[in-house]
């Protein structure tokens, strides 16, 4: 039972880290799969390869490279959410092994693709804020953070899943605080535009 939940929460945590760069968890669990640091689904062996870490070593330069590009970013973002909720699902039924298989994806589809949906949606909406308003100059230092916090958050949940997943809900909640001031700045800014358009009439 509690390799069960260790594989859930390693599962949660790499999903969450697909949300900020799709291919950095994928490639750091198939290189824990080649090094047998982590046991993959059997159905899942072939991620444990040589040659798939070379396909995502090369897809994570490239992702890395094509988002410190402004507008390049932009382009990309436009299929990063269905991306990182593939690769999240992928992560979370990879590592879960003593499930039955229907129950297995569905809380891959859930846990997997929803958490690693829900962060690619903030990410998407805070590099298009940062487009909107520094032309796409401050778009490189989001990109590099989003990176770094990847890279971060995988390499915990291969060493500590359960403290990732506290990590995860943390997150959450910065997304949400993040969310709200979103929302409460646009709500402002239309209020302030209905006054002066008001004032002009």
């Amino acid at each position: 039972m509690l390799e069960i939940i260790i594989s859930i929460c390693l599962g949660i945590g790499l999903a969450a880290s697909a949300g900020f760069r799709v291919f950095i968890p994928l490639l750091l669990l198939s290189l824990a799969g080649y090094m047998e640091w982590i046991p993959l689904n059997e159905d899942w062996a072939w991620a444990a390869s040589l040659t798939a870490i070379l396909v995502l070593a090369a897809a994570s330069i490239f992702e890395l490279v094509a988002y410190l590009i402004p507008y390049v970013d932009n382009l990309l973002d436009t299929i990063s959410i269905p991306l990182a909720a593939v690769a999240g699902t992928l992560a979370m039924v990879s590592v879960v092994g003593d499930l039955d298989p229907i129950f297995s994806w569905t809380l891959a589809i859930i846990a997997g693709g929803g958490t690693a949906a829900t962060i690619a949606t903030t990410t998407t909406a805070a590099r298009a804020a940062s487009t909107a308003t520094t032309a796409g100059i401050g778009n490189p230092v989001i990109s590099v953070l989003e990176g770094l916090f990847s890279t971060f958050l995988s390499i915990l949940s291969l060493i500590a899943p359960i403290i990732a997943v506290i990590v995860v809900i943390l997150t959450f909640f910065g997304i949400r605080k993040v969310y709200r001031r979103m929302f409460k700045g646009n709500s402002l800014s239309r209020k302030r535009n209905n006054h002066i358009t008001t004032d002009n009439s």
